[in-house]
């Protein structure tokens, strides 16, 4: 006890130390942590070890799953997410002479808004911030901010999770369609329920669309399943069927028409979401302005 008590007394950690244990509670596995570092695997597990035999206490706690922090692990983490922030914000400081914002910004959203609204809102930032570059990842999970695995998210919910700083960006309202033959305007529900349908797959079975449709007819099974809501948009425009699509997704389109009002218990809210230790910085703020600014559903 009494050597433990004096190597945690006289060891100093490093930044080079924080850095390591922050990749690897980001991460969760060796290999990962060390594809974020630029090392193998075994170089941090070294590196863990060492650190820990210094402190003489543990910051992971060792499964099959990974490696998951203990409180010291999560505490030193916590300190050196704020020195990265910092470093990051004294470093844009230094390389940039003017107002202009520099550096990556990852967005994660679906491919829904990415296609159409994040991509629309971003015209005209290049212009202004050249020196900016981006990272869009379109996907149905929410990347973790808190891991860094994106800086800002773009997301339908009707909850955002707490941890996270979010603005709202207006209601995402829902409405039936269907190709546009000529004069087809409302349909009766009857009617819907005699229509094929496409609609997204087991892979979201969360989505708005998926439980109205499961509440508003049960025993309706649809004749297309897609893995995504692109695809259901183009599908009824092709012709294939009637399904459940984003107002501001299908309202642009001359293919499709609308077959029912915007369906008021359809409706999710669109966030667009940041972590609150780095959303100060230049780039994103930039970035989060810019987007809160252009992308707004009324």
């Amino acid at each position: 006890m009494k050597q433990t008590m004096t190597a945690a007394t006289q060891y100093q950690v490093s930044a080079a130390d924080m850095e390591v244990v922050l990749a690897l509670v980001r991460a969760g596995t060796l290999l990962e942590a060390g594809r974020r570092l630029g090392v193998d695997g075994s170089t941090v597990f070294r590196s863990v070890q060492r650190i820990e035999r210094g402190l003489g206490r543990p910051l992971f706690e060792r499964s099959r799953a990974g490696y998951r922090p203990t409180e010291l692990g999560l505490e030193l983490a916590q300190h050196a997410e704020r020195i990265e922030v910092a470093l990051e914000a004294a470093r844009s400081a230094t390389h940039t002479q003017d107002r202009s914002a520099s550096g990556t910004v990852r967005i994660s959203t679906t491919d829904t808004l990415l296609h159409g609204l994040v991509l629309p809102a971003l015209r005209g930032l290049a212009d202004a911030h050249p020196l900016l570059q981006f990272e869009l990842a379109a996907s149905n999970e929410l990347a973790s901010l808190t891991k860094r695995d994106a800086d800002i998210a773009v997301r339908a919910t009707r909850k955002p999770p707490g941890h996270l700083v979010g603005r709202p960006l207006g209601p995402l309202r829902f409405a039936v369609y269907g190709p546009r033959p000529a004069g087809r305007r409302r349909a009766a529900p009857s009617d819907l329920a005699s229509c094929a349908w496409l609609a997204p797959d087991d892979a979201m079975p969360e989505h708005p669309s998926v439980q109205w449709r499961r509440r508003q007819y049960p025993q309706l099974g649809p004749r297309y399943k897609v893995n995504s809501i692109l695809a259901v948009l183009e599908g009824v425009a092709a012709g294939l069927g009637v399904g459940v699509l984003p107002v501001f997704l299908a309202e642009g389109r001359s293919d499709v028409t609308p077959l029912s009002d915007p369906l008021p218990d359809c409706e999710s809210q669109l966030w667009l979401l940041t972590h609150p230790e780095s959303r100060h910085l230049r780039r994103i703020s930039t970035v989060a302005a810019h987007l809160a600014e252009q992308v707004r559903l009324a």
